[in-house]
């Protein structure tokens, strides 16, 4: 146990942070520590992962020698290394590109605006910041600023990444966006200069900005975020207005016909006559004349392969009826 926590002092120390630091100071000086600390961590994916793999082991070698005389000699250097780990955790947890954005302008923008005797800084507004409204030169300043670069990142990765899951579970085909990012994140994990930290900053905001236009393009499209779903498994390139808007009535439908009939069998993916009748409803109703996908621009190897497509989707989105990933 001795052992598990000097080793995380000497990983800090590393870094460039002493842990006393955050054992023996208070009030603000300790937050500062804290906020150093993180930053100290967050150098990359890998320091942070290492750190947190290590603390774990602290705290399970500290529990383990709870009753040990002498433990105590240790406490405060596990309370410490604890501060750090919950910290990491809650930023993980919490992350709100908002948020950020609040943080990051109350960096330069310190002006108090006074309205019927209340004083409120920018960074404490409600408002809901618009990334594609974004002055990128002003943020560049503001992230400029800031002397927690590291922190900023990792917590505008997490809430990315978070984002990002959910748009992918609910849409398989937006895989361009997650390859986009993992090649951000490879990059910014192999350079570790200031103005790596800073451009890959900026490409998470713009990232953002798209994942923000593709949430909403299902209403840009009159439809669903489920429906849209099906759209794009369905739709093929450079169709027609008219053609484009025949495929969009069939996603509608055919998820409405899926939700009222198939699927509403309990439990359909437990059986393999459940799960046939599923495939075969798809199948007959895309292949049908009044109801599936235009035969002049789908021939029926496309009907084969884009019903077992759509089955696939819909086997992983809707184990009931409503649908989890879109409730």
């Amino acid at each position: 146990m001795i052992e598990s926590v000097a080793l995380v002092r000497k990983f800090l120390g590393l870094q460039g942070f002493k842990l006393d630091d955050i054992i023996e100071k208070q009030g603000f000086a300790r937050n500062k520590a804290i906020d150093e600390a993180k930053e100290a961590v967050n150098e990359n994916d890998q320091t942070r992962k290492r750190y947190e793999v290590m603390a774990r082991e602290v705290f399970i070698k500290f529990k383990a020698c709870i009753n040990v005389p002498g433990v105590n000699t240790q406490r405060d250097g596990r309370d410490g290394i604890d501060i750090i780990y919950k910290r990491l955790q809650a930023d993980r947890e919490q992350a709100d590109i908002t948020d950020i954005m609040r943080q990051l302008h109350g960096i330069v923008d310190e002006t108090i605006h006074t309205h019927a005797g209340v004083r409120e800084t920018r960074a404490e507004s409600n408002d809901v910041y618009d990334i594609s409204k974004i002055d990128f030169e002003r943020l560049r300043k503001e992230f400029e600023a800031s002397t927690t670069k590291r922190t900023t990142v990792q917590g505008l990765k997490d809430a990315v990444e978070s984002k990002l899951n959910r748009l992918l579970m609910q849409n398989p085909l937006r895989t361009d966006y997650q390859e986009h990012y993992e090649k951000l994140v490879k990059e910014y994990n192999q350079e570790k200069d200031r103005i790596t930290i800073e451009k890959t900053f900026e490409a998470l905001i713009k990232l953002v900005d798209g994942l923000d236009k593709e949430e909403s393009r299902a209403v840009r499209e009159n439809l669903t975020e489920e429906t849209l779903a099906l759209f794009d498994l369905l739709r093929k390139p450079d169709l027609s207005k008219k053609e484009t808007d025949k495929i969009k009535k069939v996603a509608v439908q055919l998820l409405e016909t899926l939700k009222a009939e198939s699927l509403k069998i309990s439990n359909w993916r437990d059986k393999e006559a459940t799960r046939d009748a599923v495939k075969q409803q798809i199948f007959d109703f895309l292949y049908e004349d009044k109801t599936g996908l235009p035969e002049e621009d789908y021939s029926d190897e496309d009907i084969q392969t884009l019903a077992q497509s759509v089955y696939w989707h819909v086997y992983r989105a809707y184990p009931i009826v409503p649908s989890p990933l879109y409730t």
